[in-house]
């Protein structure tokens, strides 16, 4: 069913991608996402975003600035403000193709490594706002609680309980200086030219100063909870080492820097998981399970399956 808010999304997608007619003749017309926090609509080579309602229009700005200074790091805006369209705020963007999710073994770990070393060690050009990643964090736990009991949310919630205030979005965070992505995942890599150029990170909303380690914690969590191959997981960390990335040591033990980080995604990940699960009343599946287990082991309470975290 197509909304208000989608079909004048396409429509200023087509005016920016067909700007004599506005009318597309390529048949390119995909609804990339429809859900509250982001409304997103490719227009043959044009996408259009709607940003979740909440968006400060004075930070989006000025992470929109950011990408369009860095275009070897971040996929540059083709506008330089947003607009609002239906009291969203909206970008827009040329088309990038994405990492194949049916390829894992292509999976660009080194260039996405690369993208975040290049991007931690160069200074912002404009002022940012602190990276967002633990107010995610958080904005998942309160999700959680708000939902009804599930069996998984005890060992979750004390996962959280257990993390320091800056990782719960409580207080600053510790080493504020860094250039961050915030919500680093291999969904937010393209190629521009879609299929030949290099790869670029995409999707601004938590860029920002903070700790660079926090960019690393996903792919950090997933390995130690067994879902990243340790083969992809030394190609990304040794790549991210090579490029000068300032998150981890030069070489040794990296976990003392991603502990916490990885922590907190393991955390966030197990509260959208259970909250989306009660929501459409179905069991978890095995990626979820091993998620709240890792919630379970972090706690010190019993867990179903091993991860690599200490108890």
């Amino acid at each position: 069913m197509t909304t208000p808010l989608l079909a004048e999304l396409t429509a200023r997608a087509g005016d920016l991608a067909h700007p004599r007619t506005g009318r597309c003749v390529c048949g390119t017309v995909v609804t990339l996402a429809d859900r509250p926090g982001a409304t997103v609509v490719r227009h043959a080579a044009t996408v259009a975003k709607a940003h979740d309602p909440a968006t400060d229009p004075a930070a989006l700005a000025l992470r929109l600035a950011t990408a369009a200074r860095l275009p070897d790091v971040l996929l540059p805006p083709l506008t330089p403000a947003p607009v609002t369209v239906r009291g969203r705020l909206v970008t827009f963007w040329p088309y990038g193709a994405p990492v194949d999710p049916d390829d894992p073994d292509a999976a660009p770990w080194e260039a996405a490594a690369v993208l975040l070393a290049r991007l931690h060690r160069t200074p912002p050009p404009v002022p940012l706002p602190a990276m967002r990643g633990p107010v995610k964090a958080a904005r998942a736990v309160a999700l959680l609680r708000a939902a009804d009991p599930h069996p998984g949310a005890a060992a979750v919630l004390a996962a959280w309980d257990g993390l320091p205030a800056w990782a719960r979005a409580e207080a600053p965070a510790p080493d504020p200086d860094t250039l961050c992505h915030g919500d680093l995942h291999l969904g937010q890599l393209v190629r521009r030219p879609a299929g030949t150029g290099p790869w670029l990170l995409i999707d601004v909303d938590d860029l920002g100063m903070g700790p660079a380690a926090w960019d690393l914690a996903r792919p950090a969590a997933w390995f130690a909870c067994g879902l990243l191959p340790p083969g992809q997981w030394a190609r990304f960390l040794a790549a991210y080492r090579a490029a000068g990335g300032p998150a981890v040591p030069a070489d040794g033990d990296p976990w003392p820097a991603l502990d916490v980080p990885a922590r907190a995604l393991t955390v966030q990940t197990a509260a959208r998981s259970l909250a989306k699960a009660v929501a459409a009343g179905r069991p978890l599946d095995e990626v979820e399970e091993s998620f709240v287990d890792a919630c379970a082991r972090m706690a010190g309470l019993p867990a179903r399956s091993h991860t690599n975290f200490a108890k």
